[in-house]
């Protein structure tokens, strides 16, 4: 097997997060998401809550939010050297052999990688039920969870990468779990990654 690594990018709710974890799991390769976090808090010296909030998400819904945020005299933020470190991170995992990567651009990131980049998606009520099972919200508060949680994702990725999160161009396939079911999609992506590293 090569040193290709699947990269999982997903919509909030659209169970991406799970895929990743079924497809480290059909292929016998180890899926990267709390690890990265762990290893972002171990290298930064801040705590894993403040690395999830900030190592994926932008402070708010606007990209401006970045002129706002905190700078030492050399101009980096907090957010800059946690960007830096997940970054290496990612890498040195990548570097150890195939995995999954779940989130954290780790498209961008590894775009020199050779990687298969998925994009998950799904229908705004399929993830509103989704959110409303796993989180225990109703189901105002879990469309309102789904767009602002998207909305940062979209500009953080937009503000450290300079691509849109989400535009086709960026990724490998594009998938809608609800169109096969999370078990199935989780299946189809092994498959095209096992016909891919069989080439």
């Amino acid at each position: 097997m090569s040193n290709k690594i699947i990269t999982i990018s997903r919509e909030f709710g659209s169970g991406g997060k799970y895929i990743g974890i079924l497809v480290a799991k059909k292929l016998g390769i180890p899926c990267y998401d709390k690890d990265i976090i762990e290893k972002i808090a171990e290298e930064s010296g801040f705590v894993d809550d403040f690395i999830r909030r900030v190592s994926e998400y932008a402070p708010s819904k606007s990209i401006f939010a970045y002129s706002f945020v905190g700078r030492s005299a050399s101009g980096e933020s907090i957010e800059d050297r946690i960007f830096a470190i997940q970054k290496k991170v990612i890498r040195e995992l990548a570097d150890k052999g195939p995995c999954v990567i779940v989130g954290r651009s780790a498209d961008y990131i590894l775009r020199n990688y050779d990687t298969l980049d998925v994009f998950i998606y799904a229908p705004m009520e399929d993830k509103i039920k989704r959110t409303v099972n796993f989180k225990g919200l109703n189901e105002k508060e879990a469309k309102k969870l789904i767009k602002d949680t998207d909305k940062k994702r979209s500009i953080n990725y937009k503000y450290y990468t300079g691509r849109t999160w989400g535009e086709r161009e960026n990724y490998t396939v594009m998938l809608n779990s609800t169109d096969l079911g999370i078990e199935k999609t989780a299946e189809f992506i092994a498959e095209i990654y096992r016909r891919e590293t069989e080439k």
